[in-house]
């Protein structure tokens, strides 16, 4: 199926939803979506026979500073039952960039957007489980946002005592060395 047959499904699965074609070099079906019709349109997307995007591949952000909307959520899908892929994007703001989950509908979606929000600062509204997944709890700030400071230098906050003494750790270096001989 071709990216404008596409597009054509999801505009009736989803009537009144915008959507944005992108080009894209891979020749991917790329689309932007709006936000506030996120779930709506993933809920389409995963149970519309014709559709079938079961599988979440991936998730993932990219800071566009000083561009605004600043942020684009990239959503990589699949349909195993049709081969199909699609690349979803949605625009978000910087000064409150936040959207509703959609772990409800793909549950790989859980850590992935604890990851994005982890590295980006993006709130995930209704997230089960919204802790840091990457970063110490006491981290400041999000590490991939192009106007983090990258040439600081300031000491570990979280730290936890090795768990072995020296010697032990020399004699568990020295079994790998032999059992790799």
């Amino acid at each position: 199926m071709d990216s404008p047959a596409l597009l054509a499904l999801l505009e009736q699965a989803v009537p009144g939803a915008t959507f944005e074609p992108v080009p894209s070099v891979d020749l991917q079906t790329t689309v932007f979506v709006p936000a506030e019709r996120l779930v709506e349109i993933a809920q389409a997307l995963r149970d519309r026979p014709e559709l079938r995007f079961q599988f979440l591949a991936e998730l993932t952000a990219v800071d566009v500073w000083p561009r605004e909307p600043r942020f684009e959520l990239i959503y990589l899908l699949v349909s195993l039952e049709h081969r199909l892929r699609l690349r979803m994007k949605v625009r978000l703001p910087g000064a409150d960039p936040h959207v509703a989950t959609v772990s409800g509908i793909w549950p790989a979606a859980n850590w992935l957007e604890r990851e994005v929000w982890d590295m980006f600062g993006v709130a995930f509204d209704g997230h089960p489980d919204p802790r840091r997944l990457l970063m110490p709890e006491d981290w400041e700030g999000y590490p991939l946002r192009k106007d983090f400071p990258v040439q600081i230098r300031r000491p570990a906050y979280a730290a936890e005592p090795l768990q072995v003494t020296e010697e032990e750790f020399r004699e568990n270096v020295q079994r790998d060395r032999l059992s790799r001989s």
